[in-house]
């Protein structure tokens, strides 16, 4: 098969043919029919993903079609379209008995401790723990969006930071995690003050729901901006980018007792990001993780979708071949664009 291979961590990735995978006795090989291009993939690409063994396939936000099944898969047979969270669970470990897939304890990712869907084909893991069907309704672009941004939002929106209706909630960063936050933020019938350097960003956020933006390019203090926009500070605040600037902005344009949730990765020289914890003491704040969403969570969601009140769709603002990835994923981390961008291996 075709797939993007980096033989060196931050050095050009190129599109080869390597040898197809075969599915485990619990596991599948799905044919990739769209695949998303993630700021995680290039955190991986630039090393920061110890569990990488080189050389490596990236690639974790998928759906496609079942095309092989291992001998003990139980539920799934050839031609299913499904999607998959990027954390494949066990499904046995005490995380995931108390229905906690997405901190299994021995988790694996594709695109991270595995070859991941940069490819014409993919192995995953667990299928009957792992696995989700995709709707008729949902194309194959829609469904790739949902594995990790769309699903990680939700859950760090609906679950982790319990947003109710009128209540502000700030969004620090509207790449594709951060837009999917805007829109299911919105939805859930909260404020979003949507916070970003880029214009065209900050227009999708707009369209998607937010109340009010945050130029950040030019502005101070964002934390401060927040502050005077939503009379005190937001109720919930994300930092959906992943930045010691925007951690610490996120925490301070927080009210009394707010919860902030973090969800960008986190990567620095040191191993350790400075969160203003006086703060966080003086106000009663919560601080949260958000990692992913289990399978059997994806449901509530996907009926969200269905029925059209969450437009995941939407956030697709271009889709590129295979050979167009190695280009693409450099430029994750000086012009990463606005939206999601969605592969397709077979064009």
């Amino acid at each position: 098969m075709r797939a993007v291979v980096f033989e060196r961590f931050g050095e050009p990735a190129e599109v080869r043919q390597v040898p197809d995978p075969a599915p485990s006795e619990h596991g599948v090989v799905v044919r990739v029919e769209a695949t998303g291009l993630c700021r995680s993939d290039w955190h991986g690409w630039q090393g920061h993903d110890p569990d990488i063994t080189l050389p490596h396939v990236p690639g974790h936000e998928l759906a496609g079609v079942v095309e092989a099944t291992g001998d003990r898969v139980g539920r799934w047979r050839p031609g299913d379209r499904v999607t998959v969270p990027f954390v494949c669970a066990c499904g046995t470990c005490p995380a995931c008995a108390a229905g906690d897939q997405q901190v299994c304890e021995r988790q694996t990712q594709p695109g991270f401790t595995d070859w991941g869907s940069f490819a014409e084909y993919v192995a995953l893991e667990q299928a009957d723990v792992n696995l989700v069907a995709v709707p008729d309704e949902l194309s194959s672009a829609t469904a790739a969006a949902l594995g990790c941004r769309f699903a990680t939002a939700f859950r760090a929106v609906v679950t982790q930071g319990r947003v109710a209706p009128g209540e502000w909630v700030a969004v620090h960063g509207c790449g594709g995690v951060g837009l999917s936050a805007v829109m299911i933020a919105a939805a859930s019938g909260a404020r979003v003050v949507a916070v970003d350097v880029s214009g065209r960003a900050l227009d999708l956020a707009r369209k998607f729901g937010a109340a009010e933006c945050v130029d950040a390019s030019r502005v101070p203090d964002t934390a401060e901006a927040v502050r005077d926009l939503t009379g005190g500070g937001a109720h919930v605040s994300l930092d959906a980018l992943g930045s010691p600037a925007t951690c610490a902005a996120s925490v301070n344009g927080l009210r009394r007792r707010g919860r902030h949730i973090q969800v960008g990765l986190l990567p620095s020289a040191t191993g350790t990001t400075p969160v203003p914890m006086a703060r966080v003491i003086a106000l009663e704040l919560e601080l949260l993780g958000s990692h992913g969403m289990a399978a059997h969570a994806y449901p509530p969601m996907l009926e969200l979708v269905r029925t059209g009140i969450l437009r995941p769709d939407l956030l697709v603002t271009s889709t590129i071949t295979l050979d167009a990835v190695p280009a693409a994923l450099k430029a994750v981390g000086t012009a990463p664009g606005a939206g999601v961008t969605v592969i397709d291996p077979w064009s």
